[in-house]
């Protein structure tokens, strides 16, 4: 579904992404780990066409992304929920999923209903909060919501930086339960974590950064069991093997 070959961008003078080539697979969790700086989110921006691209290819199915802009990109399909959740704090819970659905906003007023009691099943607090403030949310509630934005779009790729950022740990099973379920409902997903043994004991595929390039790559399974994978990420000795399974 998506192929990033041998990407080059960054910040001004500054390159922050070196020949980086990934792939997802449709119905894949693929996921990204590495330690800050590594340019994980910078990868996640530049396929939303919010970083330009100096060199390389981007593919989502048939399309060019290098030639897209990001809303583009979002009319193709491809929604990011953003780290730090990104929210419009003066307006409700029901608001901001609102804007989730401009995407798809020429199914009409039935489709609205079937998105809304789609996120409203997966996050019922949100139901419970429709009309209070994003602001006055707590962290965790505020992710929820950054989530059902996204999936207000009914999104064929998602895109997730950093969900488990600055949040309690039983917020974060919650959130990385969600995304279990919506991977086997067949949503496609690439996921930037930094909890590198909770995205690679969820995901399908992953893909290690260091300083803009890819440095390993696998299967969760190979990965969880490699030994400099499992020293520098995972923060297992590296002479601890990986249990079997």
């Amino acid at each position: 579904m998506l192929r990033v070959e041998n990407l080059r961008c960054g910040y001004g003078v500054v390159e922050a992404l070196h020949g980086l080539s990934l792939r997802v697979d449709k119905g894949q969790i693929v996921t990204v780990i590495g330690a800050n700086g590594a340019g994980k989110s910078t990868l996640i921006k530049t396929i939303s066409r919010l970083i330009d691209v100096r060199g390389g290819t981007l593919k989502f199915e048939h399309h060019d992304l290098g030639a897209r802009n990001a809303p583009e990109v979002v009319d193709l399909g491809i929604v990011q929920v953003p780290e730090g959740r990104q929210l419009f704090g003066p307006l409700t819970v029901h608001e901001n999923l609102l804007l989730g659905f401009h995407r798809i906003r020429s199914r009409g007023k039935a489709a609205l209903r079937e998105r809304m009691e789609f996120v409203h099943d997966i996050f019922p607090r949100l139901h419970e909060r429709a009309q209070q403030k994003a602001v006055t949310l707590s962290g965790g509630e505020q992710q929820m919501v950054a989530l059902g934005r996204a999936l207000m779009a009914d999104p064929q790729l998602l895109l997730l930086d950093e969900p488990s950022l600055g949040l309690a740990p039983l917020i974060i099973d919650r959130i990385f339960e969600v995304l279990q379920q919506l991977r086997a409902q067949g949503l496609t997903m690439l996921l930037v974590e930094q909890r590198a043994q909770a995205a690679l004991e969820l995901a399908d595929y992953g893909y290690v950064l260091a300083l803009g390039k890819v440095v390993a790559e696998g299967t969760s399974k190979q990965l969880r069991g490699d030994a400099i994978v499992r020293k520098a990420y995972l923060g297992q000795s590296a002479d601890v093997a990986e249990p079997a399974i």
